[in-house]
C-alpha cells in the first residue's frame, strides 16, 4: 500500500476526470490520500471531497502566497472546518521568500495564527517552506511549533533542504515528505538527505497537479505517480521497495490518525 500525503486534486483541475484520476491511484497501490487547503475555498473542497470517499482525508489552512488574504473572519471559518472528522492536519502554512506574493510580515502573521490554531485544535501542522528554513525554525521556536510537533505531530511537505536541514527537521519533532523532485536527476542533495533520514520520518507525496516525477515531467502530476517516489527512495537507500512502501504508510498513518 501507498499513502500520498500532500495532493489538491480537490481542486478545478481535476474536475473534468477526478474519477478516473482517483481509479488510477488506486490500481497503482495508492489506498489512503490526504487533500490538501491552501486557502478557505480550497479547504472546504477538500473536506467536502475527503467525506465522500473512505479513502480520502483533508487538511485545512492558507498556504504563504494566500498568507495576505488573513483576516479574523478567515482564521474562524478555518477553526470552524477543522473541526470537520475528516480533516487530519492544518496547512498548509509557512513561509515562501521566493515569490513573496504576500509580504514577509504578511507570512509571518499567518504562519504563528496557523501554528496557534494547530495546537488548539491539536492537528499535525503541514508547512511548506521555501527560502526561509532560519526563520522558519525561529518561528516554529518562539510559537511553541516545536513542542507541538514532538507532542502531536508535524511534516515539511515537499522538503527541498539537504542534510543538515533535514536533522534538524527531524530533531524539531517533524517528518520529512519527498515528492517528485527528489526523482530529478540534479536533485544530488535532496537524494542524500533521503538517503540518510531514518526511515521511521519519511514520508512520500505528489504535490499534484504539481512537480510530476521524472518520466512524467511536463505532464499534470496525479496521485498514481507517487509510487515513482518510492521506488526512487528504495533506490538511493538499496532498500526493497515493499520496505518503503509499508514504513512510508505506517509512518503517515501514525502521523495523521488514518485508521
Amino acid at each position: 500500500m501507498l499513502i500520498d500525503t500532500h495532493t489538491h486534486i480537490a481542486d478545478p483541475e481535476f474536475d473534468a476526470d477526478r474519477a478516473a484520476v482517483i481509479e488510477r491511484a488506486l490500481a497503482a497501490g495508492v489506498r489512503k490520500m490526504v487533500l490538501i487547503g491552501t486557502d478557505l475555498a480550497s479547504s472546504q473542497r477538500a473536506v467536502t471531497l475527503a467525506a465522500q470517499y473512505p479513502f480520502f482525508w483533508a487538511t485545512v489552512g492558507l498556504h504563504p502566497h494566500e498568507a495576505k488574504s488573513l483576516d479574523r473572519d478567515l482564521l474562524q471559518a478555518l477553526e470552524k472546518l477543522a473541526e470537520h472528522p475528516k480533516v487530519v492536519g492544518l496547512g498548509e502554512t509557512g513561509l515562501d521568500f521566493h515569490y513573496n506574493y504576500s509580504s514577509p510580515e504578511e507570512q509571518r502573521r499567518a504562519f504563528i495564527e496557523q501554528i496557534g490554531l494547530a495546537k488548539r485544535k491539536r492537528l499535525p501542522l503541514v508547512i511548506h517552506t521555501r527560502e526561509a528554513w532560519d526563520e522558519t525554525f525561529q518561528i516554529l521556536e518562539e510559537e511553541g511549533g516545536r513542542s507541538h510537533a514532538a507532542e502531536v505531530g508535524g511534516v515539511f511537505h515537499c522538503f527541498t533542504g539537504d542534510g543538515a536541514v533535514a536533522e534538524k527537521a527531524v530533531q524539531f519533532g517533524f517528518y520529512l515528505s519527498f515528492s517528485g523532485i527528489m526523482t530529478f536527476p540534479k536533485a544530488i542533495p535532496l537524494q542524500e538527505a533521503a538517503a540518510v533520514v531514518d526511515l521511521s520520518r519519511l514520508l512520500i507525496e505528489t504535490d499534484a497537479p504539481y512537480l510530476a516525477p521524472q518520466g512524467y515531467r511536463g505532464k499534470r502530476n496525479e496521485p498514481a505517480f507517487v509510487r515513482a517516489v518510492a521506488e526512487k527512495i528504495a533506490q538511493i537507500r538499496n532498500t526493497p521497495f515493499e520496505k518503503i512502501a509499508e514504513t512510508t504508510s505506517a509512518n503517515a498513518e501514525r502521523l495523521f490518525t488514518l485508521s
